[in-house]
């Protein structure tokens, strides 16, 4: 049976190593091939034997770890989800903000006596076990499950403050000094908070490219019911219903025209400004908008199967999988928490039995361990760590949508931006596909031009190639009545064979008529001089004789050029990979400028001339239409698949660039290059603040420069760490291609 893959929504995650847990308690799960789970977005992405195990069995695995399982919701559940957990957060931390201020301010002012701390209890309680209580039940969760997370450091550390203070007040004589901290763990909490709520927020603005997506959909659908116009959700619309829409409306789902003509702006699909002129038997895609006429269609995709959610589905799986580089940060973090607190646990220790010992300490040294204890606690969270890559890998993927370009998983994100080679196909990908008869010659004075036009579109009829399809329509165009034909066999890059008239006749490439011994010497320089202008140049035979040759060319398309242009500025080798001979393919390369070429190359051999180039140390990107170079879009380290917005379902590439647009090959490795850097930048600071913080929450300058470090400092470091991290990689968002006209005067961020 074929393993299924679902997007799982889950709440309740704090940190990285929630992720991390849920992530390895789904694997443990017999059936489960593939589990990511990310922090970031608040998804699992799961790839699954269904005969194994069921979504129960995930949910019940994922609520015993103490987290929300929300299912396969829809991304507008998901927000709102998103919206009532920063309620929440917003209440818990203008109570705890209010509170935990007063107890501070009070804490200054009043004399240090039972009463004074009795107030501060008061004050300071609330916030520890109330706004506190995630945290509470985030660590209880984590040492249920026999592991650790961000919860556990907040909660143990507010409450060695908490506690002491506590037993400070109610046994004054306990401790010498009498010093209470009922503030600092009320501050710590709220700084925490605050970072949490910011955050969030971040967070939320960060995937904002899915409901952008989502923005475009149609609400409401007119259908035709029983004879008459009705109107209803655009989600209960079903495949077959005949669907109206009128002149300023929304095409609600995918479907092809059976009445009426109309324009219809199709550039959230296609990027082309220009209106598409639709009429009988034309496709219509749901969210594009109808300009001119009124138009009745009969709907073949809806719900999930629509371009529109193709593309959010594939979106969505993108900023749910992980790149390469957050596994090394997984592997840290998963053994993050421990080590602070044995960290903090040494600290404590050393400063309480031998710290006091050498060096004077402001305080009594139980409570300068404590101090120091809780610091190292606080400081040490590791949620800029967790939200380094994916909260980058959300914005790039979401901002790559937003062009046009979509990047399927994090890995391809990543490895794009490591591309030295790209291989472009010919035909369709570097030209328009569709090439046009240009010149007719008759090489038999016993058959004309338009017989030699007559007998090849005869044996060509029906055929989907594009210079079938080409030379059938010169011969429609030329009122060319064509004869029947039998015993059709088409010969893989080289031509077909058919009887005409009885006649058998053949009509092929170069190759073909070499092996079949029909190129005389005046042929070939006829056939020389047509390729040397970028002609592909077919001839056709009867009974073993040329009888003539027809040129077919094939215009580059608009921006070509402009795109092998960049990838050269960037220091990319561009190559041209073609079945035509090397005359004819040489004659594109000069026109749009690439210098290497890889001609006479049959389509089962793309894959392995894809494998050469890697064989020589290079990383390659393949450029196809996704369908016919299938096989070396799979062989390439990365795949970019270009075509149209209907085919997106089916494409086989690991980049489609829905916009049909050379340049937006350059943007995807562009913007895989930023992301990247993003990621190191975000990265270079998670571990550059844990690595500075720990030690001098530690006490390490202490003995120096008399420095220690306030645990509500800390907290503060903390919260501003994580809310900077989503910050820096939410700067993506204004990431513009530089290859694009618009675009050449934008500066780094």
């Amino acid at each position: 049976m074929v393993d299924e893959e679902k997007v799982i929504s889950i709440g309740g995650m704090h940190c990285a190593t929630c992720a991390i847990n849920i992530e390895e308690t789904l694997k443990e799960i017999p059936g489960i091939k593939v589990a990511s789970v990310s922090y970031a977005s608040e998804k699992a992405t799961v790839r699954y034997d269904p005969q194994k195990t069921t979504s129960e069995e995930m949910k019940k695995a994922i609520e015993e770890l103490g987290y929300h399982y929300l299912g396969e919701i829809k991304e507008e559940e998901a927000e709102a989800e998103r919206q009532k957990e920063l309620k929440t957060i917003k209440k818990l931390l203008i109570m705890s903000l209010v509170l935990g201020s007063a107890t501070m301010v009070l804490t200054w002012v009043l004399a240090p006596t039972q009463q004074s701390f009795f107030i501060l209890f008061v004050l300071a309680t609330p916030v520890q076990f109330i706004a506190g209580y995630r945290f509470y039940a985030g660590a209880y969760r984590s040492l249920k499950n026999r592991k650790t997370n961000m919860d556990t450091l907040i909660a143990v550390g507010t409450s060695t403050a908490w506690i002491y203070s506590t037993v400070v007040m109610i046994a004054p004589d306990t401790f010498m000094g009498g010093q209470i901290y009922f503030d600092t763990s009320a501050l710590i909490i709220t700084f925490i908070l605050a970072g949490k709520y910011l955050e969030a927020l971040s967070k939320t603005r960060a995937s904002s490219a899915i409901k952008k997506l989502i923005g475009l959909r149609a609400k409401k659908a007119t259908i035709i019911r029983d004879g008459k116009e009705i109107q209803v959700d655009a989600e209960t619309v079903a495949v077959g219903d005949i669907v109206v829409v009128r002149p300023g409306e929304k095409i609600p789902v995918d479907g092809i025209v059976v009445e009426g003509r109309t324009a219809i702006d199709e550039s959230m699909i296609t990027g082309e400004s220009i209106p598409s002129e639709k009429g009988e038997n034309d496709e219509v895609v749901g969210a594009t908008m109808n300009r001119t006429g009124y138009i009745k269609f009969r709907a073949t995709k809806v719900g999930k199967d629509t371009v529109l959610s193709q593309i959010i589905k594939l979106v969505e799986e993108a900023q749910g999988s992980k790149a390469p580089i957050q596994r090394m940060v997984d592997k840290v973090a998963s053994v993050f928490v421990p080590v602070v607190i044995t960290i903090a646990i040494a600290t404590f220790l050393f400063w309480y039995l031998f710290g006091s010992s050498y060096w004077t300490v402001p305080s009594d040294h139980l409570i300068f361990s404590l101090i120091a204890f809780v610091a190292v606690m606080v400081i040490a969270c590791p949620c800029a760590m967790g939200l380094a890559t994916p909260t980058a890998i959300i914005v790039g993927t979401g901002r790559g949508a937003e062009l046009g370009i979509l990047i399927k998983t994090a890995e391809t994100l990543e490895n794009a931006g490591r591309i030295q080679t790209v291989v472009f196909d010919k035909t369709g990908t570097l030209t328009i596909g569709r090439p046009e008869v240009s010149r007719i010659i008759s090489l038999s004075p016993r058959h004309d031009e338009k017989n030699v036009l007559r007998i090849a579109a005869s044996i060509e009829k029906g055929s989907e190639h594009p210079i079938g399809e080409a030379i059938v329509s010169k011969a429609e165009d030329e009122n060319i009545s064509l004869p029947e034909t039998r015993d059709f066999e088409a010969i893989s890059g080289k031509g077909v064979k058919a009887v005409v008239e009885g006649v058998q006749a053949v009509l092929g490439n170069r190759t073909m008529l070499s092996e079949l011994g029909l190129i005389s010497p005046e042929v070939d320089e006829k056939m020389k001089s047509l390729e040397a202008t970028g002609n592909t140049v077919i001839g056709i035979a009867l009974s073993k004789e040329i009888i003539g040759l027809i040129a077919v060319a094939d215009s580059l398309k608009p921006n070509a050029r402009e795109a092998i242009e960049e990838l050269k500025r960037m220091g990319i080798k561009p190559i041209m990979l073609t079945g035509d001979n090397a005359v004819t393919a040489k004659a594109i390369a000069q026109q749009c400028g690439i210098d290497e070429v890889l001609s006479q190359v049959l389509p089962d051999q793309k894959a392995a001339k894809i494998r050469e180039l890697q064989e020589q140390g290079l990383v390659v990107a393949m450029v196809g239409d996704g369908i016919n170079d299938a096989p070396a879009l799979a062989q390439a380290d990365i795949g970019i698949a270009i075509g149209s917005g209907t085919d997106i379902a089916v494409e086989t590439g690991d980049i489609i660039l829905i916009r049909n647009d050379l340049r937006d090959v350059v943007a995807a490795i562009q913007l895989s290059k930023r992301t990247i850097q993003k990621i190191r930048q975000n990265l270079f600071w998670a571990f550059g603040y844990n690595t500075a913080g720990i030690p001098i929450a530690a006490g390490i300058l202490y003995p120096g420069f008399g420095i220690l470090l306030d645990p509500i400092i800390a907290a503060a470091a903390m919260a501003f760490s994580s809310v900077s991290v989503v910050t820096n990689a939410a700067l993506l968002k204004r990431f513009k291609p530089m290859v694009r006209k618009e675009a050449t005067n934008q500066k780094d961020e």
